[in-house]
This record gives C-alpha cells, structure tokens and sequence, in this order.
C-alpha cells in the first residue's frame, strides 16, 4: 500500500510541499473570512442603518446562522471528503464562502447579509478538517504535529491580516479582499494532487463516508466521543467567559465595564497564538495527549483566576482574556487528533464533523449556565459549569489513543 516514508529530505522540505502549502493558505483566508466579521460586524451593521440595540440583536442572529451553517457544512463536507477526495472538498469549500464573501460586500439588507453568512459558514465548514487531513496523510509521522503548526501559523497571518485590510480600505472592500483571495487559491489548487492514501482506498472499493459507522461499534463511538469532548473547554470559554465577559466584569465590580467586542477579539487572537505553540510542544514532548493536557490544565487555572482572583480593572481582566484564549489554542492540534484516530475511510468525515460538533457543545453549555445563574449567581453558576466541562475533558483525554507516532495508512472496518 501507498505509504510515504520518511527519507532523507529535510522536515523543511516535506513542509514546502505544494498540498501542505495549499492547506495552510486556505486556512489563512478561512481566519481571514472569521476574523473580517468579527471586525466589521458592527460598522457594516451600521451602515445598513441598524439601531444599537438591532445591531447586538442582528449581530448575534448573523453569528448563529454562520454558526448553523458551520455545523451542517461540517457533516456534508466531511461525508464528501471521504466518498469523493479530500481535494473535492477544498475545491468545493473554498469556492462556496469565496464568493459568499464578494457577496457579503455587495448586501444592503440584512436579510441578504444573514442568508449569505450561512453560505459563508457552510463554505468555511470544509477548509480546516479537510486540509488537516490531507495533511496528515502525507507528511510522515514524526513531523505531522509541524504540519499542523504551520497551518495554523497561516491562521496567524490570516487574523492579521484581515486586521490590516479592514483598517485601511471600507468593510464592503475588505469583502472583496477575502473573496479575491480565496479565488485565486483555488487556482493553485489545480496543481494539487490527492492523497496517496485516499487513491489507494478508492481503487480498493472500501466503504467510505458512512457516518453511521461511527456509532455502530461501541469502541468507535466512545472514541469519537473522546474526540469531541477535549474540544469542550475551548467554548465553555468562547461562549460563556467572553461572551458574557460585560456581565462578569459587572458581577466582579470592575472599575469599567467590559467591550464584548474587544474581549472576543484579545480572546481570538491568544487562541490563534496558542495553536502555534502546542503545535510546537506536541514535537517536543513528541505526544499529542501531553501536549493538549498542559492546555486545559493552563486554561482551568486561568478561568479560576477569571472567576474567582480579585480582578478590579477592566484592563487587568483584558489581559485574562487573551491569555484564556492562549489556553485554549490547541485546536488545531486536537482536530490534528481527530484526524489521526480514525482510518482513511472516515477520517475526514471525523476530522471535519469533530470541531463543529465541539462548537455545538456550547448550546448545552450555556443552557446549563443560564439554567443555574438564578440560583448560584453569575460567577459561580458558570464555576460548576466549566468544572463539569474540564471535568469530562480530563476523562475523556485520559481515555483517548495517543496518536503521535501512529500510521495513517488503514481503515476501520464496517461492523
């Protein structure tokens, strides 16, 4: 069977690999599409002529609709990436949030801006699990955690990048922008070819894609569901400690109040810092469970400082934010996991569905917070819930195959 080995070619020189490249550039533009609405949500709400009170309002509706589309994008382009080529769902995705995107720059109501941010998240959906996938399977085992770091460093220049064309050029052009880049890398995406393992599979007649494997055998389902729930401190963080950081820095009796804006934003941008690093610290500790363990130990004392140390400056609690963002930067790594645990006739399908079904944990994450918040108050309503999420996060990553060193090169068998 195809397997490509380890030679004598440097790491540098497996990473300038043209699929490795192209699967880190289209994250680049996948943080650039995230990052852009994040920025401009409120100037190109305003200039549709929202209120203050509809901008919150339709901002929040346009966030759960990209949301919505993300997590039902994440399930087709998953299936897809596995019955029809990991190359098929970067084309497919990037073309649907590219022009999506142009799209976004051409609205005047909301209602056009609303459907096409679905469009857009379904597109978005695709990118990361699909390119993590290619990437892992071909670049061999000892230097996958440098693919996955590289990935997410484009993220970094991605982030930034939007940063930067936002501030010089008008919210409609920043669209275009985004657009125009995702369409000239589906250009260079013609010269890419397909993984080696995924033509060997689709000539063996395997049985690829089926969803409904994943819960017809307990040990694959208890993986899976491993996989999924180290992923759930990152939005325990994301939807209730920044989400509703202008309501904590009121509880705590800061001596301003919070913009949930800038929170989201300082939160983001550590988070996309923080994947570099444990990228870089799989390597090193050369396993991915260390790796994700020194995350979610950093990120359940830095919610313990949030929640519970006498923080009384809006700037001191800022800081805090970024740094839980920081500590919740292995995502990349853990959808590198999830990509590593599954054979080649379902890894995309996992590595694609894994990370949005962990950003719909958020909805019983939340649901819990709010339904305790009566009771126990703001800050300790959300103490018991995010202990409970680390709490099911250390379990399951103590459960959870170590994958460092694994092959990619097999399947899972239907039973």
């Amino acid at each position: 069977m195809h397997m490509q080995t380890v030679s004598s070619r440097s790491t540098v020189s497996h990473l300038m690999r043209l699929p490795v490249l192209v699967a880190a550039l289209g994250y680049m533009v996948d943080m650039y599409d995230l990052f852009l609405f994040s920025i401009v949500r409120v100037p190109s709400l305003a200039s549709l002529g929202l209120s203050q009170e509809k901008i919150m309002e339709d901002g929040l509706m346009l966030l759960n609709l990209q949301m919505a589309g993300m997590l039902i994008g994440g399930i087709v382009w998953g299936i897809m990436g596995d019955r029809r080529g990991r190359l098929s769902v970067l084309f497919g995705s990037i073309l649907i949030y590219s022009l999506a995107n142009i799209g976004n720059g051409l609205v005047h109501s909301v209602g056009a801006y609303a459907v096409l941010r679905f469009i857009a998240g379904f597109g978005l959906a695709g990118e990361l699990g699909a390119g993590i996938t290619l990437v892992s399977e071909i670049l061999p085992a000892r230097i996958r955690g440098y693919g996955a770091t590289l990935v997410a460093t484009m993220g970094v220049l991605g982030a930034l990048l939007a940063y930067l064309v936002s501030y010089i050029f008008d919210w409609r052009i920043s669209y275009f922008i985004g657009g125009g880049l995702g369409l000239l890398l589906l250009i260079l995406r013609f010269r890419v070819f397909e993984s080696g393992i995924f033509v060997q599979l689709k000539e063996q007649k395997v049985k690829r894609g089926n969803i409904r494997m994943l819960f017809s055998n307990r040990k694959r389902f208890f993986k899976y569901l491993n996989g999924i729930i180290i992923g759930m401190p990152i939005w325990f963080v994301v939807g209730v400690l920044i989400t509703f950081s202008p309501e904590f820095s009121t509880a705590l009796g800061l001596d301003k109040p919070i913009n949930a804006g800038k929170a989201v934003m300082l939160a983001f941008s550590g988070q996309v810092a923080g994947n570099l690093v444990s990228g870089f610290l799989s390597q090193y500790l050369q396993s991915r469970k260390k790796a994700i363990l020194v995350f979610i130990l950093l990120s359940v004392s830095l919610v313990l400082v949030y929640l519970l140390a006498p923080i009384s400056s809006a700037t001191m609690l800022y800081v805090v934010c970024a740094c839980l963002g920081f500590s919740s930067g292995y995502w990349t790594l853990f959808i590198t996991v999830a990509a590593e645990l599954f054979g080649s006739n379902l890894r995309a399908t996992v590595a694609t569905t894994i990370p949005n079904f962990v950003r719909a944990t958020v909805i019983p994450l939340t649901a819990l917070f709010l339904l305790l918040k009566p009771h126990s108050g703001i800050i300790y309503s959300a103490l018991i819930t995010g202990l409970i999420a680390y709490l099911l996060a250390f379990i399951a990553l103590f459960f959870l195959e170590e994958t460092f060193k694994k092959e990619m090169d097999y399947t899972e068998e239907e039973k």
